[in-house]
């Protein structure tokens, strides 16, 4: 089994940078003329990001044939609740100073406020569940079908970007874009997975200990 320890901190340490370097340029003052505006979208864009790329995880090991690159989208997916944690904070503080009366009338007032707290809200079972003893509970096939809100969340988080934006909508538009080929290349890999999958990650899904069948049937 390939040792993915050092590949690991990279990701791990890449995913902290971002927000170093907004922490650095809040001190420096340097957020532009709106510091709030710019934290909460940036934070928002971010989580988009990392939920993505864990979501492109999947099909990047089947096509490259590489399973190992599986041990990186748990590390992705809680980057992408973390930023959304972080971008939540910095509407309930920074925008709304904890105040349960104006969020409450901004979530009745503004679709794009209750469509981006809705697909916060399907990430914390999937953070919730995300160790290897939820994974144990819940067993491989109901923790994979539970895990696929991953996709109605990022999906929610594209049109709430795109909602919030309103003229320049290229950036959520190439979310929605990225998402929507990731979506396809799922139904496609379904239907025809030889020739969506190289061999060796078919290989590490469909044999089990003996060489054969998961259930050792050959």
């Amino acid at each position: 089994m390939r040792d993915t320890r050092f590949a690991k901190l990279l990701v791990l340490v890449n995913g902290l940078v971002p927000l170093f370097l907004l922490a650095v340029d809040a001190l420096r003052h340097q957020l532009g003329a709106n510091p709030r505006e710019f934290a909460t979208r940036a934070t928002g864009v971010l989580t988009l990001l990392f939920l993505v790329l864990s979501l492109a995880v999947t099909p990047a090991r089947k096509l490259s044939g590489r399973p190992w690159l599986a041990h990186f989208r748990r590390m992705l997916g809680l980057f992408g609740f973390f930023y959304g944690v972080l971008h939540l904070l910095t509407y309930v503080w920074f925008t709304k100073g904890f105040q349960p009366g104006a969020i409450a009338a901004d979530l009745a007032r503004r679709p794009f406020i209750m469509v981006g707290m809705a697909s916060f809200l399907l990430l914390v079972p999937l953070a919730i569940t995300s160790t290897n003893t939820m994974i144990r509970r819940l067993g491989g096939r109901r923790w994979s079908r539970l895990h696929r809100l991953a996709y109605l969340a990022a999906a929610g988080g594209a049109l709430h970007f795109y909602l919030l934006v309103k003229a320049d909508t290229r950036i959520p538009l190439a979310f929605a874009g990225v998402l929507g080929a990731l979506l396809a290349y799922r139904v496609l890999n379904r239907s025809f997975p030889g020739f969506t999958e190289r061999a060796p990650a078919r290989a590490a899904v469909r044999s089990g200990p003996s060489g054969g069948r998961p259930d050792g049937r050959g």
